[in-house]
């Protein structure tokens, strides 16, 4: 804090002149009073041995001829500063000044320091003063040769940071000083802005000047506040009297808010006057400016030696006019290319409406109407393909069985004509479980062919314009996603991966983007699919679409009828043992910086890793173990690099490349899986079944039966149902307990026909894992079983597993997902599954060869055929007849 001296000398400022604190300020000393002080400063700077003045000075400002009052005397001129009287010798006059001096100057002003006197060119001086604190004068002590005055100081309060009306007026200050001088920067009117920073070197061009009040605003602190004000103030077009009333406010708070009012309002004067600045030179004649632009532009020309016609001038127009007819369009689409052209050419650059069109035939310029890749078709068409396909991918034989019967098509189709001319390409729809390779199967097909492809994800899209494209007329239109994957493909023969097509939103306001995805995916109509951007009909019909889903389930009938399905079930421990061997251990060691021989891992590791840390029916979730392993013995083949230290000298061991069983658990942990089958138990009422999970996945189902008294002395047959049940599966329980309860003297549960089994008892079925929801009719032969094992007392089998629908009569109907759930029960250890007669194709067909080897298939019409397998001496004679009627 600058100490406050109850005297001061002061220094004089012009009348249109006003200094404020932290405020650099250069003037010209042309008053003698002035001077004299400025000079005794200097002597005595001089005196102490240093060319520095370090003096304070008191700077107010000389009032004008107009501000002067009435009783003070006489003012004859006002040049540069320098007040003359009529009669400067005259006794009176000095009578005057010496009783009203005070009316010669405001009373207000600014301490400041003298930081430079430099000498100009026409041989004056120049000081720069630096304000430093407020004051005002309160008696005048010596008028000659210089004045000098007892002031009084301003006291600088805080800002209080949680006061929110003080928070409120800083943070508009601050948006007011940027946008002044943002404004001030785009305008001529900055020419008067001459103020810096305390501390500053004066600045003479008045950029550099915005430049520094612009640093110092933005890197101002809270209690900067005050500092900011007074420099932006000090910056305005004002008149010098608002300046001074601003100069003598001591209240901070008010200062502030004085400071808002003058920003608010020069900043309104300024947008107001470019606004008419703008409205002036808009007034100019539009083909005025047509003809200056025109003119300049055959100038730099002619200087630039380019011929002012067709010759060499690549304007856009005509560069992208030699765009479209290099295209191929065809003739619908050339009609409309003219049409656009023409009016391209009507419209003025600056028109809203020109980046429309022309984006528009950019756009129709880069679809490939006609370029084409050729198929690979030759005499060894079938046979690269097939070795391409086994190289990529492991088992998958219907898919690549349906593959290979395509390419011979197309090479018996192509024969003696153009090979990339192939009508009415199949659409495919891979489904299957996540991790099964539906993704790389589309890649490899693209190899086998030669064609590019292109990956287009469906997932989560839930508008129809996506397909579709939007409208020219809304602002920001694009092409769908299908002319958006021509775009980049830059062929119209292409592979087109359509991801995740099960992911695809319903009917919503939006539209419906499914059935925007008939007229793509059909055959008879997808060679003139119709984007709403584009307009015109472009030909998908060369285009190979490959679809994948999890399920079908969520698909829309009238679309998964325009698609051949291929199911991808999930693969057999066998088969994921040849897969990590071949493909993901090859892939891991490579991606953890290892070399093909740095990592042996035995194919009953593999297996290991698979039965012990995975239940899934892809690979995912192996490929990441097997990465974990991989950076295990990447860490120790890296510390095997290291120099031994001295103290570990005999501890230095050699890498072992090999992966053993016993070092699994050291990289993966203790097992995160065993076996379902060994931790059941094998007791009355517990029955193993199988249920499809949903997402290609398939499971076990525990279905657990228990009896117990009826309450309240009831007659028993009561049902309880627990474990997160749907409705259809909760009918299916109630048909196995009507079932069993109406042939309950045929499984011998009771000794005559009028006996009911349930006397006195009710049942409670409960299906594990009850945070799962649980649905389906799959799982009523279970039921039954499980009711009939519970009241016989005799247990199922642990290694045996079934699935079916039961009707009230006892008849045991097909279910599907017979592959997924044959699968997940082989994983798990079952050797026999009992399924429905009608589900017999399904297994001849689908199944894994080593699967139908290990396990044993029985299959039954009907409930007496189970309950036989399961316990041939349960069923009495009579209902063995009965079942054959």
């Amino acid at each position: 804090m600058v100490p406050k001296p109850h005297s001061l000398p002061l220094f004089f400022l012009p009348h249109n002149t006003v200094l404020l604190p932290g405020v650099v300020l250069a003037l010209s000393i042309s008053r003698p009073d002035n001077a004299a002080l400025v000079a005794k400063l200097y002597k005595a700077a001089n005196a102490g041995g240093g060319d520095r003045i370090n003096g304070l000075v008191g700077c107010v400002t000389w009032r004008s001829a107009t501000d002067l009052p009435d009783d003070s005397v006489k003012v004859a001129t006002i040049e540069d500063g320098r007040v003359e009287t009529d009669k400067p010798s005259s006794s009176s006059a000095l009578v005057k000044v010496r009783s009203r001096d005070d009316r010669l100057f405001y009373e207000y002003g600014c301490m400041a320091r003298i930081l430079r006197l430099d000498r100009t060119v026409t041989g004056g001086f120049q000081v720069v003063l630096e304000g430093v604190s407020r004051f005002q004068v309160a008696k005048v002590t010596q008028r000659t040769p210089y004045y000098v005055a007892d002031v009084e100081y301003f006291k600088e309060s805080t800002l209080d940071s949680s006061d929110i009306p003080t928070y409120t007026v800083v943070a508009q200050l601050k948006r007011l000083s940027r946008e002044l001088i943002a404004a001030l920067k785009s305008s001529s009117s900055s020419s008067a802005i001459t103020p810096v920073p305390s501390g500053g070197p004066q600045l003479t061009s008045n950029a550099g000047a915005l430049r520094r009040l612009e640093a110092l605003v933005n890197n101002s602190s809270f209690q900067d506040s005050g500092k900011v004000a007074d420099l932006m103030v000090f910056a305005l077009d004002v008149p010098v009297t608002e300046k001074l009333q601003f100069l003598q406010i001591e209240d901070i708070n008010i200062r502030l808010e004085k400071a808002v009012e003058l920003l608010s309002r020069q900043l309104n004067m300024i947008k107001l006057s470019q606004k008419i600045n703008t409205s002036v030179d808009s007034s100019l004649s539009k083909k005025q400016r047509d003809f200056l632009l025109r003119q300049q532009l055959k100038a730099i020309r002619q200087e630039l030696g380019e011929k002012d016609g067709d010759g060499n001038d690549e304007d856009d127009y005509t560069e992208l006019a030699k765009k479209l007819e290099a295209a191929k369009l065809t003739p619908e689409a050339t009609k409309v290319v003219q049409r656009e052209l023409k009016r391209l050419k009507r419209m003025h650059p600056t028109q809203a409406e020109y980046q429309v069109c022309r984006t528009y035939l950019e756009t129709l310029a880069e679809i490939p109407w006609a370029n084409a890749t050729d198929d690979k078709i030759d005499g060894a068409t079938i046979r690269a393909a097939k070795d391409q396909l086994d190289h990529d991918h492991y088992g998958l034989e219907s898919v690549k069985r349906r593959l290979l019967e395509y390419l011979a098509v197309v090479r018996l189709k192509s024969r003696g004509q153009d090979h990339s001319v192939i009508e009415k390409a199949p659409i495919l729809l891979l489904v299957g479980p996540p991790g099964v390779g539906k993704t790389s199967l589309a890649r490899s097909i693209a190899t086998a062919l030669g064609r590019k492809f292109q990956r287009i994800s469906l997932g989560g899209v839930r508008d129809e314009a996506e397909i579709r494209g939007h409208r020219r007329t809304y602002v920001g239109a694009m092409p769908g996603l299908i002319v958006q994957g021509l775009r980049k493909a830059g062929v119209v023969n292409p592979v087109f991966l359509l991801d995740e097509i099960d992911k695809v939103g319903e009917n919503n306001f939006h539209g419906d983007p499914s059935a925007a995805m008939l007229e793509v995916l059909d055959p008879e109509q997808n060679h003139a699919f119709n984007d709403h951007y584009v307009n015109i009909p472009i030909d998908l019909s060369k285009t190979l679409f490959i679809a994948t889903a999890n399920s079908t389930d969520t698909i829309s009938p009238p679309l998964l009828d325009r698609m051949e399905m291929i199911s991808l079930s999930g693969y057999t421990y066998l088969e994921k043992k040849h897969i990590a061997q071949q493909y993901l251990l090859p892939k891991q060691i490579a991606a953890n910086g290892l070399a093909s021989g740095q990592v042996q891992v035995s194919d009953d590791v593999l297996l290991k890793i698979a039965t012990s840390y995975t239940r899934e029916a892809g690979v995912r979730n192996l490929e990441r173990e097997i990465a974990t392993v991989c950076r295990g013995k990447a860490v120790e083949f890296a510390e095997s690099l290291e120099p031994p230290t001295a103290a570990g000298a005999d501890k230095q061991q050699t890498y072992n490349a090999v992966v053993t069983v016993d070092d699994i658990e050291k990289f993966l942990g203790m097992e995160k899986f065993e076996s379902e089958i060994a931790a059941r138990d094998n007791r009355p009422g517990v029955v193993t079944g199988l249920a499809y999970m949903g997402s290609g996945n398939g499971g076990l189902l525990f279905i657990e039966a228990s009896k117990y008294p009826s309450s309240g002395g009831g007659r028993g047959g009561g049902l309880q149902l627990t474990g997160n049940l749907g409705d259809v599966i909760k009918e299916s329980a109630m048909i196995a307990l009507t079932w069993v309860r109406a042939h309950g003297f045929e499984l011998q549960l009771v000794d005559t026909r009028t006996e009911s089994p349930l006397a006195n008892n009710d049942i409670h079925i409960h299906a594990p894992a009850g945070a799962i929801p649980k649905d389906g009719p799959s799982a009523g032969v279970a039921m039954t079983v499980a009711l009939v094992s519970l009241l016989s007392a005799k247990s199922v089998p642990a290694d045996v597993a079934m699935t079916g629908e039961m009707t009230l009569r006892g008849q045991v109907l097909p279910v599907g997902g017979i592959k997924e759930k044959v699968l997940a029960a082989h994983r798990a250890g079952i050797h026999k599954i009992i399924l429905p007669a009608r589900n017999r194709k399904d297994v001849e067909h689908d199944m894994p060869t080593n699967v139908k080897a290990e396990v044993a298939f029985v299959f039954v019409g009907n409930m007496w055929d189970v309950l036989n397998e399961i316990w041939p001496e349960t069923v009495r004679p009579v209902a063995i007849v009965e079942s054959r009627l």
